[in-house]
């Protein structure tokens, strides 16, 4: 029997295994998908699908730098003890050197690694580990200078948090340090215009019914919102901030004095948006103990 890329994808959306797997199975039992199925769970390739539905919100941020470009990648898994797994850490390597050479999480998951696509090297790995694992996100940022930084580091270059900054002139130095910075605080944005216009709206209607209270002129009022504008920009824009290894300078005015401009900036931390399901300390017990 003919093994058709439809019957490929069928088997590996039942089991979750990889393509080439999946393809292996069809063409030992002759295109019979109930027998496939079987075969792959007696080779132990078909367990990913059981884990498919498990949140995956610990794992590690890979960062890594070529020339004049960096990025950095999520790979989530559902616990903190496989993100200290050396062959989850090497494969988190992988995929971070292979986001090197392209353009978005989508070709990511489709490049080849190691003679496979990442996505079926993903698979592989939930079935030889046993957890649900993903890689969610990925970025990249691109200057005449770029920096790096891993907060809480679990290998070289990979950790709980990843940043990433690219600079117009300056050096290495500076970069790291200016990543360090966007560790420790999350600016929001680079500068206040690059804030998303309804967040700034929103932010003036809070403080202007907050000046109002004050029953304060009108002239008064304007030049009160006018300053704690300011303050909301000094704390969430990076420019603005006040730089954490000389704070009477602002970002800004460091890169500056390094001979630097900031052009972009990124910072991925490990399971940030995802919504993680809490049980009770019995509960956990009693799953463990069931098995």
């Amino acid at each position: 029997m003919a093994i058709t890329a439809s019957l490929v994808k069928e088997l590996r959306d039942t089991t979750g295994a990889g393509m080439m797997d999946a393809k292996k199975a069809l063409t030992e039992t002759d295109g019979n998908i109930e027998a496939a199925v079987d075969w792959l769970r007696t080779k132990g390739l078909a367990k990913a699908a059981k884990k498919a539905g498990r949140t995956a919100a610990e794992g590690l941020v890979g960062v890594a730098v070529s020339g004049g470009f960096a990025v950095a990648v999520e790979v989530n898994s559902e616990t903190d003890f496989v993100g200290k797994n050396a062959e989850f850490q090497e494969m988190v390597a992988g995929i971070t050197n292979t986001a090197l050479g392209v353009s978005d999480i989508d070709a990511l998951k489709a490049a080849h690694m190691n003679g496979k696509t990442v996505s079926d090297v993903v698979t592989d790995k939930i079935a030889t580990i046993g957890e649900n694992m993903s890689v969610r996100r990925m970025a990249k940022v691109e200057g005449e200078v770029v920096g790096s930084y891993v907060h809480t580091a679990a290998a070289e270059g990979m950790g709980k948090i990843g940043v990433l900054v690219a600079l117009k002139g300056g050096d290495e130095t500076i970069a790291k340090q200016i990543a360090m910075h966007v560790a420790a605080t999350n600016p929001a944005s680079l500068s206040e215009n690059d804030l998303d216009p309804a967040v700034i709206e929103r932010e003036k209607s809070v403080l202007t019914e907050q000046a109002r209270e004050s029953g304060k002129p009108d002239a008064v009022i304007e030049k009160m919102i006018v300053g704690r504008i300011k303050k909301f920009y000094s704390e969430i824009t990076l420019i603005n901030q006040s730089f954490v290894m000389n704070p009477d300078i602002t970002v800004g005015q460091a890169a500056k004095d390094a001979g630097a401009e900031i052009l972009s900036f990124v910072r991925l931390e490990v399971g940030d948006g995802i919504e993680k399901k809490e049980e009770d300390f019995a509960a956990e017990v009693a799953k463990t103990m069931g098995g």
